[in-house]
């Protein structure tokens, strides 16, 4: 960045350039080590050993001036080597960042200078390589070297607030000193260097009312008492200057815009303490009738209020509510006015805040009272009828004309007109009739209490002179009740008359309906006909609880000699005149059974509840019958079934036995024992039990033997060789009580071939002639063939 021209900034420059070309030497030269000759003397006058001296090539760091302004290079400083005479054989060069172009250097004297003007703040130092080479041999005399020259600062950059300009607030009627927000400025000069980048703040717009730290930048409160609803905004211009703010600084400012935030310090007041409000008498009870409104110069919450009327001549006719939006009061009516009763209402209104600051309590209390006066309103009124409901009652079957009841209205207004009454156009309405002049209510017609024991009219009443203010009213007329029904017994069920029924049994017990009321109809007497009296089948006993029992007089009933009987029955009522009735009850003479209480006939009533008939019913058991004879003999054919041991004819091999129980494996040594299948004589010594094992062996009665069998067991039957087996097994008393499976594999005896089997064989060739199996038959000429066969090869192979 280039500085402003300023005089104030020349005796600097000056002073810094002054001070760089006298200490150039001491700053900007290697430190040389003296260059004396350390000689040493030898004996013998021999030549002198020189020492090579230590040269100064360290170099630390160049400064050069930023923001350079003058017409020639500025100097920078000088490279030397304690190999340079001065007589120009050293060559001097510069590489590393901006060498060339930035920087350039003499090659003789080794002086270096800058060709432009640097910014600090783009780049703050740069990395060279310096060396020194033989200008003839181009020979290194010295190694590479890196130094660095660095940028030295100059207050060229204004202080500058990064995130302004600031919106900050604080609440009204702070303390002084209440702090309101803390604000920082940046400055890109060199904070180490001088006093380029201190900042020091200041307030040049918002006094006298905030301050801010000159060090901290921290704005606060310096007024009291600053009053949100006297001023509610402020601007305030905050300035940085660097170098501690002294002459010749840079300077930037910023603006803070700071509010005063609303805290409830004003109590609510009504413009005016008397209002008057006309309100009509015909007014709808819970309406709106007037507003009310208190001021309140806060905002927010601390300005709502709640309106109450604290009078109680008030309180009981009206009520009042806060419209949160607009924040009046509404005013509503709780009771109907009546003009002609009482004309004009005196309300004590009071608003109060309903968030209360403690902290002003010194301020009073934050409510205020104000009168209101209600004029009510003269207006036409309807007749108001003198109850609110009627309840009349008359008699059924009255003649028409009959006096029901009378309503009565009147005018409430002041003049008193008289009253027209009429019905409205009902059915209902059209069993009566009512004078327009005395409100006399007649019947036009009889009426009917077991159609209709209730009735509803409405009745109108308007003025004479004003037809169209209509009032009306419910009128209820009870229908009274009059003996003019007859008792009967209900007869839609038939009763049950049992064959096995005696004389004296109780067959039904009846009752009797009345559709009269409960004082007239709930009392009843029964009787038979007179012309009945004598009637051989049946009699009637009145139990005097308003129920009578059929009583049978016989014995022996049949349904096929006669099914149905018929009984009429007489009853009359307590009524006042008394009714009598009389009803034919029909009894079904049938087989009955018992169900608790109630006779069924036993196969009609079964048919008849099903809906079947007897062949559907023989038809559905038949079904049954088939269906278990099927099933029973699928079970039989499963049970009888068997599996051959031998698939089929074609599977010519050994018979073998297959067991459903598993092995021990190979340690096992108690499993199955082949030599049973091998030498029936061998058995004899295994004849103990394998599935339990014996408390002591038996010893065995017969010799072993191989192939062939000893002469007693080849003369047995194999039916008697079984049959032995069985008697032992029976007598065996070391096996367990259960019943045992046990399988034998004798061939039988009396064939010259003797066994087929090869298990006994303990040789590898067999010696047996198997041709005579050819005379055997077509079945073991297979077998023959296989065994031929089997002995020529082994007699090939030896």
């Amino acid at each position: 960045m280039r500085i402003p021209a300023s005089s104030s900034l020349c005796p600097v420059l000056v002073c810094l350039c002054f001070i760089q070309r006298c200490c150039g030497a001491s700053h900007h030269v290697a430190a040389k080590v003296p260059t004396a000759k350390n000689q040493t003397k030898l004996p013998n006058d021999e030549k002198e050993v020189h020492h090579r001296p230590k040269r100064g090539w360290i170099w630390n760091q160049f400064f050069v001036l930023e923001e350079h302004m003058g017409p020639d290079a500025q100097y920078v400083g000088k490279l030397h080597s304690n190999s340079d005479k001065g007589d120009g054989s050293v060559r001097y060069i510069l590489s590393g960042e901006g060498a060339g172009t930035i920087f350039i250097i003499d090659e003789v004297t080794g002086d270096i200078h800058a060709t432009k003007s640097l910014d600090r703040e783009r780049k703050s130092h740069y990395v060279l390589h310096a060396q020194a080479l033989d200008r003839n041999t181009e020979d290194a005399l010295e190694p590479k070297s890196e130094f660095i020259i660095k940028v030295q600062d100059i207050n060229d950059n204004a202080p500058k607030f990064p995130d302004g300009p600031f919106v900050a607030d604080v609440p009204e009627m702070s303390e002084v000193g209440t702090s309101v927000l803390q604000v920082t400025a940046t400055d890109a000069d060199d904070p180490t260097y001088g006093n380029s980048a201190k900042v020091v703040y200041s307030i040049l717009q918002g006094q006298p009312y905030f301050s801010v730290d000159p060090k901290t930048g921290i704005i606060r409160t310096a007024l009291a008492n600053m009053d949100r609803e006297a001023r509610e905004h402020y601007s305030v211009v905050i300035q940085a200057k660097d170098m501690a703010g002294q002459v010749g600084g840079l300077s930037g400012s910023t603006t803070v815009n700071i509010t005063l935030t609303d805290v409830n310090d004003n109590p609510p007041k009504f413009p005016q303490k008397n209002y008057e409000l006309y309100v009509v008498e015909s007014a709808q009870v819970g309406k709106p009738v007037g507003k009310i409104k208190a001021n309140d110069e806060d905002i927010g919450i601390n300005a709502d209020i709640k309106y109450s009327i604290i009078n109680s001549e008030g309180a009981n006719t009206f009520s009042i509510s806060t419209d949160r939006d607009t924040r009046e009061g509404i005013i509503s009516l709780k009771k109907p006015l009546d003009y002609e009763r009482k004309k004009t209402y005196t309300l004590h209104i009071e608003g109060t805040n309903t968030h209360v600051d403690p902290r002003f309590s010194y301020l009073g209390a934050f409510k205020d009272t104000a009168t209101l006066k209600i004029s009510v309103g003269d207006v036409d009124e309807a007749p108001v009828f003198s109850m609110d409901y009627y309840i009349m009652d008359v008699y059924e079957n009255s003649p028409s004309g009959t006096e029901v009841g009378t309503v009565t209205a009147r005018d409430p207004d002041s003049n008193n007109s008289p009253v027209r009454y009429f019905m409205e156009e009902s059915e209902e309405e059209q069993l009566f009739s009512i004078n327009e002049s005395s409100g006399v209510i007649r019947t036009t017609r009889p009426l009917d209490r077991e159609d209709r024991p209730w009735l509803n009219v409405t009745v109108m009443a308007a003025e004479v002179g004003n037809p169209s203010l209509v009032s009306s009213v419910v009128v209820t007329v009870q229908v009274l009740d009059v003996n003019d029904n007859p008792p009967e017994v209900p007869s839609d069920e038939e009763v049950i008359v049992c064959e096995s029924s005696r004389p004296g049994q109780v067959i039904q017990t009846v009752t009797a309906v009345d559709k009269d009321d409960f004082a007239n109809g709930q009392r009843f007497s029964f009787a038979l006909p007179e012309h009945s009296a004598a009637n051989p089948n049946f009699t009637l006993k009145d139990n005097q609880d308003s129920s009578a029992s059929i009583i049978a007089r016989r014995r022996r009933f049949n349904h096929l000699t006669q099914e149905l009987y018929e009984l009429p029955i007489v009853v009359w009522d307590g009524g006042e005149p008394s009714l009598t009735g009389t009803s034919t009850l029909t009894l079904r003479v049938c087989p009955c059974q018992r169900h608790g209480r109630t006779r069924v006939c036993q196969s009609q009533a079964f048919l008849t509840s099903a809906g079947l008939s007897t062949g559907a019913l023989i038809a559905i058991l038949l079904c049954i019958v088939i269906l278990l004879a099927i099933v029973v003999l699928f079970i039989t054919l499963r049970r009888s079934k068997k599996e051959p041991l031998i698939i089929s004819e074609e599977d010519i091999r050994e018979n073998v036995v297959t067991y459903d129980d598993e092995g021990g494996g190979e340690e096992d040594t108690e499993a199955f024992d082949i030599i049973a299948l091998r030498n029936p004589a061998a058995a004899e010594e295994l004849k103990f039990r394998r599935d339990v094992r014996p408390d002591a062996r038996p010893q065995s009665t017969a010799p072993a033997r191989h192939s062939s069998a000893s002469p007693s067991v080849d003369q047995e039957d194999v039916h008697e060789f079984i049959r032995h087996k069985l008697v032992e097994a029976d007598l065996d008393t070391s096996g367990p009580p259960y019943d045992s499976l046990q399988t034998y594999a004798f061939e039988g005896q009396g064939s010259p071939a003797g066994t087929i089997s090869p298990l006994d064989s303990f040789g590898t060739q067999s010696e047996q002639d198997y041709n005579y199996l050819d005379d055997w038959g077509p079945e073991f000429q297979k077998l023959a063939e296989i065994y031929g066969d089997a002995d020529s090869d082994v007699t090939t192979s030896n």
